[in-house]
């Protein structure tokens, strides 16, 4: 007596590809969100940096403004930087938050937070 082994189907069904097809969409609708985000932390790092090294207060949040205009950063301005002294060398530190939002009511928070080197 011969027997024949059943094969099991293998693969993905329909509404699991509808399922996981919209998860990817979710995430690449929520990361196409975020990366300007992170594209414009990268541009005040580095408008902090620029601006740490003027002399004056007033001129650090000048140089500063001008680099944010020409990057085109809105989140933050040279009015809510914190400037320090650390020994000899100025310290421009910012902290800002971007919302984005999701569904509904449903908001993504982002903080940002950092100071020049």
């Amino acid at each position: 007596m011969m027997t024949q082994s059943k094969s099991r189907q293998r693969g993905l069904s329909f509404l699991g590809l509808l399922f996981i097809g919209g998860l990817l969409a979710v995430g690449g609708v929520i990361t196409a969100q975020v990366v300007p985000t992170v594209i414009e932390y990268r541009a005040v790092v580095n408008a902090a940096n620029k601006a740490s090294g003027g002399n004056t207060i007033a001129e650090i949040r000048s140089i500063f403004d001008k680099a944010a205009a020409i990057d085109d950063i809105k989140s933050i301005n040279g009015k809510e930087l914190e400037i320090s002294k650390e020994g000899d060398k100025i310290v421009v530190s910012f902290a800002y938050q971007r919302e984005i939002h999701l569904v509904g009511p449903g908001y993504l928070t982002l903080k940002y937070s950092g100071r020049s080197l």
